[in-house]
């Protein structure tokens, strides 16, 4: 299963609303450590697909849901499970530090 797009227009369905914990990746196109990340939050996804939902959220695009998490510097993690926020990660984060929280949670 490849990454949603997490839009405020899906936020509620995509997130809020799911069975399965929620792995959201705030990024932007102009950011060297996201583009680094990529690849990593692209291998969690498949690696875990069945087990967690994994969401991309473009801060330029979606300034909402950026505000609302209160992302100031990027990429960051954010797990969610029940509609509620777990655990954050800001910065780049090797793979394993990424599975490790979603292990722990």
């Amino acid at each position: 299963m490849a990454e949603l797009t997490i839009t405020k227009n899906n936020f509620e369905k995509e997130v809020m609303k799911s069975e399965q914990p929620v792995l959201l990746d705030f990024w932007a196109v102009w950011c060297p450590p996201c583009r680094m990340l990529a690849p990593v939050v692209e291998q969690i996804a498949e690696e875990y697909e069945g087990r967690v939902k994994v969401g991309k959220v473009n801060v330029d695009e979606e300034r909402e849901l950026s505000a609302m998490f209160r992302v100031e510097n990027i990429p960051t993690i954010v797990l969610m499970k029940n509609g509620k926020v777990t655990d954050t990660l800001v910065g780049y984060h090797p793979k394993e530090q990424l599975a490790a929280i979603l292990e722990k949670n």
